[in-house]
């Protein structure tokens, strides 16, 4: 399914604004807090950081390829995106700090740099997924904000804005997930109403079984859907809730 594009400098908006708001949090430590493990299974928060950083100059290059249509892959490798993360780790609480303002000045300087003409040109990120350009700066809002979650350092998802929490549930269901060969069908319901189908595409068989339904609020959902939560606030109404694949 497509999904319309974001509100393109509103996106931006809140990228600069997240980023802000992680550098705020960050003033809180020592180098001592960096070496300390994150949420993230066998990450410290310095993986977490320099994980941050290095994504940002990877959208640089997908934002480069779509301004100049010379393909410039995401990372070179999957083995030196994994590299790159290892060997910046370890560095001091300045030394990240100093990356992630530089990095997040190369992102905002390549996207001040798209034309409007070419926001809708298709990129691949990693694994071989497709975006659109004008998608890019909400990705980016993604990695900040959760990222931001998984650090441990008092940020929660009950402090994301409502409008991130909409975009990214629409994302998660309508395209992240949707026809997902590891997540059972779901209809994923909010307390306001709204409701989404995603997971295991349809079979077209008769006695395909019905979609296991989830309700809660949008931020729990989320919580569940992107592994930030537990899933004890939703309702299953009667089944259990299934794993969900990692993102």
């Amino acid at each position: 399914m497509t999904v319309t594009p974001p509100h393109f400098a509103h996106d931006v908006a809140a990228v600069r604004e997240a980023t802000d708001r992680l550098l705020i949090s960050l003033g809180k430590l020592d180098d001592a807090a960096i070496g300390e493990p994150s949420l993230l299974p066998g990450w410290t928060r310095g993986h977490v950081l320099a994980h941050l950083a290095r994504n940002a100059d990877a959208l640089v290059n997908l934002l480069t390829w779509a301004r100049t249509d010379v393909r410039t892959p995401m990372y070179a490798s999957a083995e030196a995106r994994d590299a790159d993360i290892e060997r910046d780790a370890d560095r001091s609480l300045e030394a990240h700090l100093t990356d992630l303002k530089e990095s997040a000045a190369r992102f905002d300087a390549a996207v001040d740099a798209l034309p409007e003409a070419r926001r809708a040109f298709e990129v691949e990120m990693r694994n071989g997924v497709v975006e659109r350009a004008d998608r890019l700066p909400l990705r980016r809002l993604a990695e900040v904000e959760l990222h931001h979650l998984d650090l441990g350092v008092g940020h929660t998802l009950d402090q994301l804005s409502p409008a991130f929490i909409d975009d990214e549930l629409a994302f998660l269901t309508t395209v992240k997930f949707a026809g997902h060969p590891d997540l059972p069908a779901l209809e994923i319901r909010t307390d306001d109403g709204r409701h989404w189908h995603t997971g295991r595409a349809a079979t077209g068989s008769g006695d395909a079984p019905a979609p296991v339904v989830v309700t809660g609020s949008a931020a729990a959902l989320v919580g569940w859907l992107t592994g930030r939560g537990d899933g004890t606030e939703l309702d299953g109404h009667g089944s259990a809730l299934p794993v969900v694949p990692p993102l």
